[in-house]
């Protein structure tokens, strides 16, 4: 058998449409039908109000006692009153004795005849109408008795039959089912242009479609491992972000609801021109991979979505893995040099120097000991002077001079863990080394850097000083939230996490005059975190 494909539902769009049509259909017809029975009840009781002040005005008039005064008061009434039903539209108009018996009638022929219809009521002296068949067919007619002083003399009845009644009822109509017509036509209309809007708002999409589709959308954003923020058009902070899962709430620190822009850090706020890669951002606590690509439709832009991925552990260990790099090339080239010592103590003891060789072996372990013996003395946290120690060497290796000044000397520090101490230490001595070797551009400029840290007014102070060129001051900033490096086909995170350790701890970094360029960075050390 033939395969057919499986019909596509229809969109929620085109079932709102269809589902609007119906309840107009019956909200109109319901309306339309009511208008009907109105226009019938409106039609009687007008014909009501006609014929009951035709039959009042009538008995009340002086002219109606005094023609029944007459000897032959159809002489007077039959005119006169032929000429108001004319005038008036009522089909008749009978005034007669109060024994019924008739003085006038729309046929002349039935005058003298005894009227078809109840007057007992009107001969007690009440006015009331009622409908009856007559002489006419059935008919709404009103009596009314006729007064002479306090006697009633005669009665009048003017009345309208159904069928014109019926006939002014059916001239009602067309302009009823117009109305109708046109509203439902007009209502239709707009429910195909709601329909029209929502079916570009939804994709032509069916309600089955868009649950599963929000029911997708909502248990991805919920199990991916990656944050993710999705930014709209307008970047109006009382819009807010439009999408934030799980993950970058937890990476970001966001409350639950609504986050608004502000809430986000600054550069994450501003949607670019085009996607970009990876980029490092950083926070109070953590190194950011942010991904940022645009949503375009139809060649426009719509929105921005940014992928969060947690690098923070991953910095650490690239961090802790370069300072091994360090130690091991410290440690090879400092292995390398001693293979060179060695041979020249070892050449100058054959040739029966002993006492220079003695001079020389002792002389480089003195200066080296002497280093060692001092930054063990006067900074207590063992991986921070050895952090110092590598960094000597490694410059060395790179010929730059590092120094460590006299007055450094720190003592416990509680408040900052060592790898805190090795990150922030370490990232300003790197970029110091990195700055005074790009920088040096013939043999008779010395490449140099000078470090000091040391405990002062309860205060830790972190001091890198260096030949290189020094950090623009308006590139700090970026320098503390981005990444920053001196070589200008890269973006270093080293000030980056610098300053996120100084604003864990509530510190302050910043720039100085010098020789050359410094950076201070200065964080108390009384009371708790």
């Amino acid at each position: 058998m033939p395969h057919h494909p499986a019909r596509r539902p229809m969109s929620m769009a085109g079932q709102l449409f269809l589902l609007q049509l119906v309840v107009l259909v019956l909200v109109i017809g319901a309306g339309t039908a009511l208008a009907v029975i109105d226009q019938r009840h409106e039609s009687d009781e007008s014909a009501q109000r006609a014929v009951t002040a035709v039959a009042t005005t009538l008995a009340l008039s002086d002219g109606t006692v005094e023609a029944l005064r007459t000897p032959d008061p159809t002489a007077v009434l039959q005119p006169e009153t032929e000429r108001i039903r004319l005038a008036t539209g009522i089909d008749f108009i009978v005034v007669m004795t109060p024994a019924a018996v008739r003085y006038t009638h729309t046929n002349p022929q039935m005058i003298g005849g005894t009227f078809s219809g109840n007057t007992e009521r009107a001969r007690a002296g009440e006015t009331f109408t009622e409908t009856y068949t007559g002489s006419l067919g059935p008919s709404v007619r009103t009596v009314a008795p006729v007064y002479d002083g306090g006697r009633i003399v005669g009665l009048v009845s003017a009345g309208v039959t159904r069928e014109k009644i019926g006939y002014q009822f059916a001239e009602s109509l067309p302009t009823i089912f117009a109305v109708a017509v046109i509203g439902l036509a007009v209502s239709a209309a707009g429910a195909f242009l709601l329909s029209r809007r929502l079916r570009r708002q939804t994709l032509g999409m069916a309600p089955d479609e868009l649950r599963r589709m929000y029911e997708h959308h909502d248990a991805v954003l919920h199990s991916i491992g990656e944050g993710l923020v999705v930014l709209g058009r307008d970047t109006d902070d009382s819009t807010g972000a439009e999408i934030v899962n799980d993950e970058a709430r937890r990476l970001l620190d966001l409350p639950e609801g609504q986050v608004s822009l502000s809430a986000l850090p600054d550069s994450l706020r501003h949607p670019q021109d085009g996607g970009s890669g990876d980029e490092a951002h950083l926070t109070a606590d953590r190194v950011l991979l942010v991904s940022r690509e645009p949503v375009e439709r139809n060649g426009q832009r719509v929105g921005t979505v940014l992928t969060l991925r947690d690098r923070t552990e991953l910095q650490s260990i690239i961090g802790e893995l370069d300072s091994v790099r360090g130690f091991a090339e410290s440690l090879r080239s400092q292995a390398h040099e001693s293979a060179n010592r060695l041979h020249t103590i070892i050449t100058m003891v054959e040739l029966g120097r002993y006492e220079d060789a003695i001079a020389f072996a002792t002389e480089d372990l003195r200066l080296s000991q002497v280093l060692i013996d001092r930054l063990m003395t006067a900074v207590h946290e063992p991986a921070l002077a050895a952090l110092l120690l590598g960094k000597v060497g490694v410059a060395a290796e790179r010929g730059v001079d590092l120094t460590v000044t006299d007055d450094t000397a720190l003592g416990p520090v509680t408040r900052l863990s060592a790898r805190e101490l090795v990150t922030l230490v370490g990232n300003l001595v790197d970029n110091a080394i990195d700055a005074a070797h790009g920088t040096t551009n013939s043999p008779e400029e010395d490449a140099w850097v000078e470090v000091t840290v040391r405990e002062e007014d309860s205060v830790m102070l972190v001091r890198i000083a260096d030949s290189g060129p020094g950090i623009p001051d308006d590139e700090l900033d970026k320098a503390v939230t981005r990444g920053y490096s001196t070589k200008s086909d890269q973006r270093g995170l080293g000030l980056a996490l610098v300053a996120q350790v100084v604003a864990r701890h509530r510190g302050t970094i910043r720039t100085e005059p010098s020789l050359g360029s410094m950076v201070v960075v200065e964080i108390p050390l009384g009371g708790a975190t």
